[in-house]
């Protein structure tokens, strides 16, 4: 077996890159067991490997001592002595115990735990391999599907994608090609798991990165990408050299490169912008389709005011308020869309009130719905007082009858009626 063994490690350690050494020592932890399971004695049991001859020896270790209690694990002083003069109490000796029928459990045991070290070996290489494409881009094949997890084969292994990371009334089938963005590799007790998506927005910044080669060298950056999968997506880049478009870069020559990625992406809707360091240019710019007039901001809140033309105002919102939304997600910005009627409006309750011009709209809404309020009370105030019966005089059911009070002015009185006894009181 000796020779066989030594062979079979060499070439674990040729063909896998798993070390004698690293097999050898889990080996002989392993033999100890195996003893102990055999011959029902493992508490001072060694397992030694010679790694030069392939032969393994069993020793019993026992300790020096005067009175003998038990053989199994003491050696009494004068029989340690007849064996080596040197040997002092408490020192400790090794018996070989060997049994003849060991190399057949050995080489059961050796079986197992190469079989084992090799699954380990095999999976901390596939996990090494794919972490480094943590947070990158790869293309598999979608092998099946079950209630939750779609599985892609990525050559050595499946990735899983669940469903909060597929697109949205995307069909997979088996045997398609698609590209999936790795979101984590885990190393788990069952092996490397790999975890892909199809809607995170970094997953369209590294296509971007595979069809523009100026992105993928730095020429043209991406600054901000908001994303709703499956549907449409906004992309905000700016150029690091004057003479180059960035948005013409991104799209390509007619329409090339960008339409490679739509593809990609079954059909998403993309929206290319250019990325300005003043706000309200970029604000204007990620509003696009529609043109924006003015932009006001409120930088306490974080959020801006955008006056657009009338026509205009349902573009700039857009579906379901998609575009509006997208715009916000891509510039940090809380954005309230006006438009210039509105606006106008705004104004005159400005002028109003007696507030400055360039006070915040919120404050605007603020002050006339408090002075509205303060008209109400008075109304209210001299209705009361007009009353010339108390509450409990009050009757609904004759007045309503006789054609003097319809119902619902007769509940008006009673709650005026109400509010000024709590007033009074």
């Amino acid at each position: 077996m000796s020779k066989e063994m030594l062979n079979a490690l060499n070439a674990l350690e040729q063909e896998k890159g798993i070390s004698k050494e690293f097999v050898v020592e889990a080996l002989e932890v392993a033999l100890v067991s195996a003893y102990k399971r055999n011959y029902n004695q493992a508490q001072n049991v060694e397992v030694e490997f010679d790694l030069k001859k392939g032969n393994i020896h069993v020793y019993s270790v026992k300790e020096v001592v005067d009175v003998v209690y038990d053989s199994r694990l003491e050696v009494g002083i004068e029989e340690a002595l007849d064996l080596n003069k040197a040997y002092e109490l408490g020192d400790k000796i090794r018996f070989e115990v060997t049994p003849k029928d060991f190399g057949r459990i050995a080489a059961q045991t050796a079986k197992q735990v190469i079989m084992q070290r090799v699954r380990e070996a095999e999976r901390n290489i596939i996990y090494n391999e794919f972490i480094a494409y943590e947070n990158d881009i790869m293309q598999g094949i979608v092998e099946r599907q079950d209630h939750r997890y779609i599985y892609v084969n990525l050559g050595k292994i499946e990735a899983v994608l669940s469903k909060q990371e597929q697109i949205p009334n995307e069909v997979y089938k088996p045997h398609d090609r698609i590209k999936v963005y790795v979101t984590k590799v885990e190393n788990t007790s069952k092996g490397p798991q790999i975890f892909v998506s199809r809607s995170h927005p970094d997953l369209l910044k590294r296509l971007f990165e595979q069809e523009v080669p100026e992105i993928y060298d730095g020429v043209v950056e991406i600054v901000s990408i908001a994303r709703e999968a499956g549907d449409r997506a906004k992309v905000a880049v700016r150029s690091r050299e004057e003479h180059i478009d960035p948005v013409g870069t991104c799209v390509g020559p007619k329409g090339q490169r960008v339409q490679a990625i739509v593809n990609e992406l079954k059909g998403e809707n993309m929206d290319i912008v250019e990325w300005d360091a003043d706000p309200a240019t970029y604000i204007g710019n990620a509003l696009n389709p529609a043109q924006v007039v003015s932009v006001t901001f409120n930088e306490a809140a974080g959020s801006c005011l955008v006056v657009v033309p009338d026509y205009q105002l349902s573009l700039a919102i857009g579906k379901r308020g998609q575009n509006a939304r997208l715009a916000a997600k891509l510039t940090g910005y809380k954005i309230d869309i006006k438009s210039e009627t509105d606006m106008e409006a705004i104004t005159m309750a400005k002028e109003e009130v007696g507030l400055e011009k360039d006070v915040e709209y919120a404050e605007v809404i603020e002050t006339i719905e408090s002075q509205e309020q303060e008209l109400n009370e008075e109304e209210i105030i001299e209705s009361v007082e007009d009353l010339d019966t108390e509450f409990d005089e009050i009757s609904i059911d004759d007045d309503v009858e006789e054609g003097n009070l319809d119902a619902e002015s007769a509940e008006e009185l009673i709650e005026l009626a109400e509010e000024r006894d709590g007033m009074e009181d």
